[in-house]
């Protein structure tokens, strides 16, 4: 059995790192080690999480699939979340969250095969709940957040994100040079619809 850590912040401004030392802990006080960390910037709502499934391509069956709260694993719709346990599922892996005490039993060695069912049955359950609470939890604060624009914006007192300067400098900078947009957003992770922003923005500086 490995141990493998998933550690996951919604944006590259948060550290995706930083529950790496309650992981280590908790692993320790069982006399154990994380074989290998899975580190990314993603939003949990997204199943398009490169390292999440590589640590699943990784895993063999017993493996433990640790993160810090369910809500790092998870902030799935219904539907993509079940795609995510069936994938789980399919490699036998073992989910073992911090906030998720009935989890904690799976890190140890199996018992018997009833009280193995027992409890993957009971976690699997409290597992879902969580992961439910976790996307309802999203989903109000995308509504909250909507409700303050469009208030704000009726006050005439929005005035959105504010610009990333050194960023679309640099990004600037790779479209002058003539990099194609394929390339910036493979290696950066920007969006097309800033790019071609930005594009905008270079042809009307050449008048």
């Amino acid at each position: 059995m490995y141990v493998r850590a998933y550690l996951r912040a919604s944006t590259k401004q948060q550290d995706a790192g930083r529950a790496r030392a309650d992981l280590g802990r908790f692993v320790g006080e069982r006399d154990l080690r994380i074989a290998a960390s899975y580190i990314e910037n993603e939003s949990g709502a997204s199943l398009q999480r490169p390292e999440l499934f590589r640590l699943l391509d990784d895993c063999h069956p017993g493996d433990v699939l640790l993160v810090e709260q369910v809500d790092r694993l998870s902030r799935l719709n219904a539907t993509d979340w079940e795609k995510l346990k069936a994938s789980i599922g399919a490699k036998r892996v073992r989910v073992v969250a911090l906030d998720l005490p009935t989890s904690h039993q799976l890190i140890q060695t199996s018992g018997d095969e009833f009280s193995t069912r027992m409890l993957d049955a009971i976690n699997g359950m409290m597992l879902d709940m969580l992961a439910a609470i976790a996307r309802k939890d999203y989903e109000d604060r995308r509504r909250r957040q909507s409700q303050g624009i469009e208030k704000a914006k009726a006050a005439g007192t929005y005035r959105g994100r504010p610009e990333n300067k050194e960023r679309n400098a640099a990004l600037i900078s790779m479209l002058e040079q003539g990099q194609t947009w394929s390339s910036i957003v493979a290696a950066t992770g920007v969006s097309t619809s800033t790019l071609s922003r930005l594009a905008r923005k270079i042809r009307e500086a050449k008048g």
